[in-house]
């Protein structure tokens, strides 16, 4: 996913299908310079993490 989508998913009002691996997820915020993401599963804020954006994909 490039990072311009990935920021538009972010500031949209209307939740937006994205996974990580095959696994459901909610993007928190994006790095640009870095081209990584902080996304955590659905449901499961308290498990965050740090990940590249080419491994999120848009359904």
């Amino acid at each position: 996913m490039n990072s311009q989508r990935a920021k538009d998913i972010v500031a949209s009002p209307t939740m937006v299908e994205v996974t990580c691996d095959g696994v459901p997820i909610y993007i928190q915020h994006v790095d640009e310079q870095n081209k990584t993401a902080r996304i955590y599963p659905l449901g499961q804020p308290e498990n965050e993490q740090e990940v590249a954006l080419s491994q999120l994909h848009e359904l």
